[in-house]
């Protein structure tokens, strides 16, 4: 804007990555045979140009179309709408944001925690990540097997050196460790999908202890959100009691975790539980004290932010903000509305960390017979309201808007069998808790809609 004097902003769309449609929810294809969308984009500078001039204009719907559209139209005599782009995040795009330009005025989530840090990123997750312990375990035994040559390890569990990493390093540093299981840890890798780590840095390419080590031992609380979302639903909201992967809650980018608590560095004896210390900052402290005149402890602010982040009128209506950046809250100075949403968003933290009493009676079902509990490509069947894990087995009841549900772009109930493929249906009793907490949630989110102040 500083440089040129016309700009002018054709957006071919066709960005797979975002699962893009037209506008009526038609087909968009790509002019070129990539995922990245398309756009061509003429900047013009001109010495005689008195006003800054920016246009911007969309073409959707499949590739022959926009082929013969580019035909026959030039840039001088397309229509392009014009665009101002304004701070803080100047839209080169058509955007209404007069009417929710309020947004800006609340704080960032990463303001109200300070302490935060984007997920584990271990480079080499089907080595170091399993589902089972003991098969984790065994990994890293034969991993310090000085018998087997860092070649066949390699190959073995497709392990890839680079200048930062080799294998006969990790496996001298891991030698000198007198037990290996206490390293093994729980970690929320996908929503509703808990697995084991090796949690050492001689493995893992970014432990984040700094904010990791808050999280080990599973009495805290830590929200999952992320800076953006190239995703056309803002639907990457999280909690979890554990430390966290980097894309455990954003599928296109990467999540960051904010714990509720801090702990001390290192464990002491003398050290006990209320040791830990609040990560909400001052000015947030302050900021709610000015407009709801009433104590809260930090699990009913958490619970009122979850309440409000599973809220979709609120994730529709700042859409704009939210895929950018980190979200920010907006805090009601009406104590009605306040408390419903606090114990809403409650409910949801207690049916997402899967410790909810409403989870105890189920309506989804696990029937079939035979010896075959194998997972196969799941199948789901909506006339029926069923999901085939084989052709024995299914589960029952399990509804079209349960089997969709998405959360950080991923579909869970399909993610969580797919990661599965291979593997016996041993504990059907956990996909029927997370379907259950799936369709309770959206039953809440109903109810967040009805009482979420516009």
């Amino acid at each position: 804007m500083k440089t040129f004097d016309e700009i002018y902003i054709l957006d071919l769309h066709g960005n797979s990555l975002k699962r893009e449609t037209t506008p009526d929810g038609g087909k968009d294809e790509n002019v070129f045979d990539i995922r990245q969308g398309v756009a061509i984009v003429l900047f013009i500078k001109s010495r005689e140009s008195e006003k800054l001039q920016i246009s911007q204009a969309d073409i959707y719907g499949l590739r022959a179309e926009k082929y013969k559209w580019l035909n026959h139209n030039t840039y001088a005599t397309c229509t392009y709408p014009d665009v101002k782009p304004e701070s803080p995040y100047y839209f080169f795009i058509q955007r209404n944001v007069e009417n929710i330009s309020h947004y800006l005025n609340w704080m960032k989530v990463n303001e109200i925690f300070p302490i935060n840090s984007v997920g584990i990123v271990t480079s080499r997750d089907n080595f170091v990540i399993d589902f089972d312990k003991q098969s984790l375990l065994n990994k890293v035994r034969n991993f310090l097997n000085l018998s087997l040559s860092n070649e066949l390890l390699a190959e073995t569990y497709n392990l890839r050196e680079k200048s930062t990493w080799k294998i006969s390093d990790a496996r001298r540093e891991l030698k000198n460790l007198d037990e290996l299981e206490p390293y093994i840890k729980r970690i929320l890798y996908r929503p509703f999908d808990y697995r084991y780590i090796f949690y050492h840095n001689s493995l893992i390419e970014r432990m984040r202890e700094d904010v990791m080590h808050h999280m080990i031992d599973g009495k805290n609380l830590g929200l999952i959100t992320a800076r953006s979302n190239k995703s056309n639903e803002m639907n990457h909201f999280f909690i979890t009691d554990k430390i966290m992967e980097t894309k455990c809650g954003e599928r296109t980018t990467q999540s960051a975790l904010f714990p509720l608590y801090l702990y001390p560095e290192e464990k002491k004896p003398e050290l006990f539980i209320t040791d830990k210390t609040s990560n909400l900052s001052n000015d947030i402290l302050n900021k709610i004290h000015s407009i709801i005149d009433i104590s809260m402890t930090p699990e009913e602010i958490i619970s009122y932010m979850y309440g409000v982040f599973y809220s979709n009128i609120f994730r529709q209506k700042y859409y704009e903000y939210i895929r950018i950046d980190f979200p920010r809250v907006p805090f009601t100075s009406n104590i009605n509305i306040f408390t419903q949403l606090k114990n809403l968003g409650q409910e949801l933290i207690d049916l997402h960390l899967l410790k909810s009493d409403k989870l105890d009676n189920p309506k989804i079902k696990f029937e079939g017979q035979g010896n075959v509990l194998t997972i196969n490509q799941p199948k789901y069947v909506s006339s029926q309201n069923k999901l085939f894990i084989n052709d024995n087995y299914h589960f029952s009841n399990v509804l079209q808007s349960v089997w969709d549900y998405e959360i950080g772009g991923y579909q869970v109930i399909k993610r969580f069998l797919r990661y599965r493929k291979g593997q016996q249906m041993n504990n059907p009793r956990q996909l029927i808790h997370i379907g259950t907490a799936i369709e309770k949630t959206i039953e809440i989110q109903k109810e967040i809609d009805a009482i979420y102040p516009e």
